[in-house]
């Protein structure tokens, strides 16, 4: 799992242990990692959360899914050099990865069409954060969200921090997947970013979810009746009831 997850601490690696019906706490798996001389994560200092004193919108925080959802722009470069974009867009309460978008190029158009294709979908959140960018800003996506419905949550310019959910999930992304693969073609990276996504949504234990996953797969069981075939009689034999 190490190698598989090269970014993922002993927390993480033993959430994804604890799922597949390991029963190990996370002091043997820290054991186990050191001895193995693998990385153990530092603890990171508390942060104070950056809520304003008159309980502005701005740092509205979400309660409930599809509460807030916010979006925001990655740039990367394949291997001969060209930059591309991806479009992230995150469910705040769920932490869930909602879609990311690949593109040479996106612009506001870009962003209508993944919003609308969303609430459809999904349904519509009550708010939409992001920072001020051309493309979110554009007066057709804003006259279009309040049409909706959508109220906007705009940062303060050069404050990535007040977007904090998102620009958290863009740093995972970028450490485990844009900083670890070379990308040769734009079909390659959209492939390897959607796989990613989806490990991020069903398989990753988050921490803040308790080392869940944000959207794990369900599975139903076969109902008991289904699962057995039904007996057919062989050619050629009679039942008792026909004898009789």
């Amino acid at each position: 799992m190490a190698s598989d997850y090269g970014r993922y601490g002993y927390r993480r690696v033993t959430a994804l242990l604890r799922a597949e019906g390991w029963r190990v706490n996370h002091k043997r798996i820290e054991r186990l990692w050191r001895q193995e001389g693998l990385k153990v994560p530092q603890k990171q200092p508390k942060r104070k959360r950056l809520w304003l004193a008159d309980g502005s919108c701005v740092r509205l925080r979400p309660t409930h899914r599809d509460h807030v959802w916010s979006y925001d722009f990655v740039q990367d470069r394949t291997s001969d050099g060209r930059s591309f974009r991806l479009l992230t867009l995150i469910d705040e309460h769920s932490r869930e990865c909602l879609a990311i978008d690949v593109a040479r190029r996106l612009s506001s158009e870009d962003v209508l069409e993944r919003l609308s294709d969303l609430f459809i979908r999904r349904g519509v959140p009550e708010f939409l954060r992001s920072d001020n960018g051309s493309e979110f800003t554009a007066t057709k996506v804003r006259t279009w969200l309040a049409r909706v419905g959508v109220r906007t949550l705009f940062i303060a310019p050069g404050s990535p921090w007040e977007n904090g959910y998102c620009e958290s999930f863009n740093g995972k992304l970028r450490d485990e997947l844009l900083a670890r693969e070379q990308f040769d073609t734009l079909l390659e990276a959209k492939v390897l970013i959607e796989r990613w996504r989806r490990t991020y949504n069903t398989v990753r234990p988050h921490s803040s979810l308790g080392y869940r996953p944000p959207a794990p797969e369900a599975i139903e069981p076969a109902s008991f009746a289904s699962a057995t075939p039904q007996q057919t009689k062989p050619a050629g034999v009679e039942t008792s009831s026909t004898l009789l």
